[in-house]
This record gives C-alpha cells, structure tokens and sequence, in this order.
C-alpha cells in the first residue's frame, strides 16, 4: 500500500494511482509562472491531483479543472481535491483529452500537462502504469492541438518532457501556432546531462528565455534554485 505524500499546505493519498507523486510533476507544478490574469487553469493528466493542488496554492484561479482517464486515479485525485483547503475552485473531468476537447468549450488562461512520454517499444505487465507511462495513451500532436483549441487568446500552456523530445516538441508545436516563451533545462548534477525540459508556450512568436536547473549538489543535498523552487511545498526544504 503507497503511503500518502504530505506536503506543507495539503496531503496526497495516492493507492489507486499508477503514478506516484514524483520529481517531474511537483517541478512543473512550481516552475510554471503563474500571474494574476490567470483566472482558469486545466490540469491535463492530473493523476493524483498534484499539479492543480499546487496550481490552487499558488494562485486565486477561480476555475482549476483537471482531467483523468484512469477511473481509480480520477476518484483519488476528486478525494485529494476534496481533502484540501481549495475544494470549491478544484474539479475533476473523468474523460480522456481527446474526448474532453471534443465536447468543452470552455478557454482557459493556463494549461499545464505532466504527459505520459515513454516511447520505448516496451511494455509491462501492469496496464494502468503503462498507461500512465506510455505515450499512446495521449500522443504529443493530440496534446498541442487540443492546447491550441482550449486556450484563451492570452493563454500558455507549459509541459515537462524529456530532453531529447524537446526540439521535436517544439517543432509540432510550431504547426498550431504555438511557440516556446520559456525553456528550463533540468539537470541531476552538475556533472550529470539534461534529462527534462520544462516548456512555456504562448500564441506570440518571439525569443525564448531559456535556463538550467540543477537539482542537486550532492546525494540529497539540494541546490539553492531547486529549494526556493520547491520550499513552498516540500516538508523537509
């Protein structure tokens, strides 16, 4: 049985979830700027609840909507949503993106997505961690063209992919009209290559600002930037 994740302002309970609470989704959660404008938010993918919970205390959207798939990680992810203090701004669809795009027409200021993105030809045994993991599920062209479609004029939309997708990520996001803004490249160590990229797409085309994050400096000795990205929500930062 998976232990729930505390963090400071709220609890996970992740047992029907093929994906557990992990580094990618909590750094997405914190490194997507959030402003004031932003009034609604879609958390595509949400598995757990995670990234909304983070998105609702972090802002004053009035509307953060979520979307699972998995009916068990869709009912966790309503009861973490209910267990929290922002309840009444946070709801989960249980539908899949494709389906989900077809029938809302709601806009929505921010999009943010954890995507599954494992393109290995291999699977395993367990279809739900598959699902949660492999691309299949929801290919990148799919995800780009809904994330055009849903988003308000002014809207961005900010994913966390593996390094070596990045530049085709970019590159199918180009064909909607949708074009990097900001790019944080994630490293282990400093001596280690870059595994992750965190991408922030808006409609206007223009040169991105692009950075590196570091996580560690040492086995569990964290780095200053990835403290004060993730202080506000890691008990123990």
């Amino acid at each position: 049985m998976s232990k729930p994740f505390k963090f400071k302002e709220f609890t996970l309970h992740q047992d029907r979830c093929a994906m557990k609470v992990g580094t990618d989704g909590v750094l997405l959660g914190a490194w997507v700027p959030i402003d004031d404008a932003v009034d609604s938010i879609l958390d595509i993918g949400t598995g757990t609840g995670v990234i909304a919970l983070m998105s609702a205390q972090r802002s004053n959207a009035e509307v953060i909507d979520a979307l699972e798939i998995d009916a068990g990680a869709y009912e966790q992810a309503v009861e973490n949503f209910e267990a929290s203090s922002w309840g009444d701004r946070l709801f989960c669809y249980h539908a899949s993106f494709q389906e989900f795009m077809a029938e809302i027409d709601d806009q929505y200021d921010l999009l943010i997505s954890n995507p599954p993105f494992y393109r290995e030809d291999y699977k395993t045994s367990d279809t739900k961690r598959d699902m949660a993991r492999f691309e299949d599920a929801l290919p990148f062209e799919h995800l780009l063209v809904g994330a055009s479609k849903l988003l308000s004029d002014q809207g961005k939309f900010a994913v966390i992919v593996p390094y070596k997708e990045e530049e085709r990520i970019i590159d199918l996001a180009s064909q909607v009209t949708l074009f990097p803004l900001k790019i944080t490249r994630v490293k282990g160590t400093l001596t280690s290559e870059v595994k992750r990229s965190l991408l922030l797409f808006d409609r206007e085309k223009k040169t991105p600002e692009i950075d590196e994050l570091i996580i560690e400096n040492a086995r569990h000795e964290y780095t200053k930037s990835y403290i004060d990205l993730t202080k506000d929500f890691y008990l123990k930062m």
